[in-house]
């Protein structure tokens, strides 16, 4: 997930981190399959020094939010998109649904693997998409995670992962015979670069390899946090398929749990409003890439 180079929301805590990413062009980057914890054998220290200071683009309503692992992860499952919000040529992938107790975290050797959720975070749920190949173009990769924290904080550190990860891994492992390579981040906190639809938000890019598929290929993770809970989706490219193409098949899903989100958390009285991605549709979100 990633920081915001603005003042408010992550970006009060970049300090000495954002101006190590403007010497490589204002980009952040990570990788990864799913949602982080803190990258393993590291701390948020160092080039993350500041504490978080979540906004609050949605009204939520305390008595909304889930209190155990078994009401998250039923949250969870309501809020993640079906098939059908990707295209109607979309279909599951099996496995379809991660272990909701489980969560990606990139390792010491910048090797991305499943481990235990840390206690900050209720549940965890990735679903794995695929457009088969036809037309003269491979198999399109997709996912979707939503990440239920006990509270905004713990969600806006978990973005703040990132930054370290880029630091650490400019090229990831998903899995053998799968890498990730030059990877970029762009953060937007509540207010900036069009953004009024989270507290924070991130599109990272880059390009991605495997043995069956060859390449690279374009890449793409969308996140967004909105209170304690991030919502992520992302694509793996292949053959015939444009990083555009790829923006354009995460933005409907995304869009659709954003707003499932809010009607589930916000207080009855006020209106639910979801925001709308920028034209461009590299606006933020991030989710489970293996």
């Amino acid at each position: 997930m990633g920081e915001r180079v603005v003042l408010g929301g992550v970006a009060a805590r970049l300090g000495c981190a954002v101006a190590v990413c403007g010497v490589l062009l204002a980009g952040c980057t990570s990788g990864g399959e799913g949602p982080r914890g803190p990258a393993a054998g590291t701390t948020a220290q160092g080039a993350v020094s500041a504490s978080p200071s979540p906004t609050a683009v949605v009204d939520i309503d305390p008595a909304k939010l889930p209190t155990t692992a078994a009401e998250a992860a039923a949250l969870v499952r309501d809020v993640l998109a079906q098939p059908s919000a990707f295209g109607p040529d979309t279909v599951r992938r099996s496995p379809y649904e991660s272990d909701p107790r489980r969560w990606a975290v990139l390792g010491d050797d910048c090797a991305w693997e499943q481990r235990a959720l840390p206690k900050d975070v209720l549940a965890s749920l990735t679903r794995h998409y695929e457009v088969p190949a036809g037309g003269g173009r491979g198999p399109l990769t997709l996912s979707a995670v939503v990440t239920v924290h006990r509270t905004a904080e713990q969600a806006d550190w978990e973005n703040a992962e990132v930054l370290e990860e880029m630091l650490r891994c400019p090229s990831q492992l998903l899995r053998p015979g799968e890498v990730l390579t030059d990877l970029t981040d762009v953060p937007s906190a509540l207010g900036d670069s069009g953004n009024g639809y989270a507290d924070d938000t991130l599109t990272e890019t880059g390009a991605y390899t495997s043995d069956r598929l060859g390449g690279p290929h374009p890449y793409v993770w969308e996140q967004t946090r909105i209170g304690p809970f991030t919502v992520a989706v992302s694509a793996k490219g292949a053959k015939g398929w444009s990083r555009t193409d790829l923006f354009d098949r995460l933005r409907d899903p995304h869009t659709r749990m954003r707003s499932g989100l809010r009607r589930a958390i916000e207080r009855d009285d006020v209106p639910a409003g979801t925001g709308s991605p920028s034209a461009s549709g590299s606006t933020v979100t991030k989710g489970s890439r293996r």
